[in-house]
């Protein structure tokens, strides 16, 4: 097996007390301590204007509108009112319970996936298979005296959460094999990637969900349909797969000839070298690109919107046309950054952290 080596970078702020470090950075000239001293205020200043706005002038609960249109601050009285239509979508009123639950089993088969203990085939096929049994039992309903919700009904976060991991699921496989196949000694498997790679990028995603949902059922045999949930997540995941083929290509081409040579010299076929060599190294190289077209992925589960479907985006749209709170949709529209927000976040930390047990050789 090739070894892999580890190179540090110096820091020399690194370790450096922070007395030091502000003088050296900020104040160690008479221009940049005028600079830095104008900065600091601005900032001050719309810090506390921002305080001021957000939580010493806000309304944080009422069930009037009236008390937040007299106040001077922010309404997040709106989100607490608003918060399971806005959370939930289209799906049942009475039901929510049940998408709360999904979201809890969801969150947990996701963290202990992500942690590296848990990185045990034995135990993750069964911890998958339950958890996807409970979430379609739990979304679809029909059984054990629970409710039957079609997938129009399904929206908000659980729809968001839903398509962001058949996204990730799906379509890094695919995007593994096309990025293996545009670097492949065959013409054949070389060419097809390269126009169906070419082909998908080179289109807006909002037209591959329009092929998906309108023309993909043209094909189909008369009286056969496929869920039309389904193929919206295919197509997004193909979308997704054609960009993350590229980025994995990159990391692909940066490793040495050597490598290859290293493993044809101890009889390793294709496939033994690609699965125990070359991949994981391509993986490791490009794994901050990855992580970017990860989270870009989920925030294009947005676009669902011009199909008809209720992400939390389009579900948060849909509530603030409630001419009663609908003046406080800045309020509405800023919780629902901050549920991007905290997700988007949650995968750059998983990440940093994935890349310092790699650098220590934990994994």
């Amino acid at each position: 097996m090739a070894a892999t080596s580890r190179t540090t970078t110096y820091d020399p702020d690194a370790r450096m007390a922070p007395g030091p470090w502000l003088k050296r950075n900020l104040f160690n000239s008479v221009g940049q301590t005028a600079l830095t001293i104008v900065t600091a205020l601005i900032l001050l200043r719309c810090l506390w204007a921002l305080l001021g706005w957000g939580v010493f002038n806000a309304v944080w609960y009422t069930t009037d509108p009236d008390v937040c249109r007299a106040a001077t601050g922010a309404c997040w009285a709106v989100i607490v009112e608003k918060h399971r239509p806005m959370l939930f979508g289209l799906y049942p009123y009475d039901e929510h319970w049940r998408l709360a639950l999904m979201m809890a089993i969801y969150l947990a088969t996701v963290v202990l996936s992500l942690w590296p203990r848990c990185w045990n085939l034995r135990l993750l096929v069964p911890l998958w298979i339950v958890a996807a049994l409970s979430i379609g039992i739990l979304m679809f309903g029909g059984v054990f005296g629970l409710r039957f919700v079609p997938t129009a009904d399904w929206g908000g976060l659980p729809l968001t959460m839903l398509l962001f991991t058949g996204t990730v699921l799906i379509g890094m496989p695919v995007a593994v094999l096309l990025a293996l196949g545009r670097r492949a000694p065959l013409p054949v498997a070389r060419g097809v990637s390269v126009v169906f790679i070419e082909a998908l990028r080179g289109v807006p995603l909002i037209t591959i969900l329009f092929v998906a949902v309108n023309v993909f059922p043209l094909f189909l045999p008369a009286g056969m349909e496929v869920n039309r949930l389904l193929r919206i997540t295919v197509g997004i995941a193909i979308f997704f797969a054609c960009y993350q083929a590229e980025v994995i290509r990159g990391g692909l081409q940066a490793i040495p000839r050597g490598q290859y040579e290293a493993a044809a010299s101890i009889n390793l076929g294709y496939w033994q070298t690609t699965r125990h060599i070359i991949l994981p190294q391509a993986l490791r190289i490009c794994l901050p690109a990855i992580t970017n077209h990860i989270i870009a992925a989920m925030k294009n589960t947005s676009f669902v919107i011009i199909i008809g479907l209720f992400d939390i985006l389009t579900a948060t749209t849909a509530v603030m046309q409630d001419p009663l709170w609908r003046s406080f949709y800045v309020e509405a529209y800023l919780f629902v950054a901050g549920v991007y927000l905290f997700f988007g976040y949650a995968l750059s930390v998983y990440a940093r952290q994935l890349e310092k047990w790699i650098a220590e050789g934990r994994i």
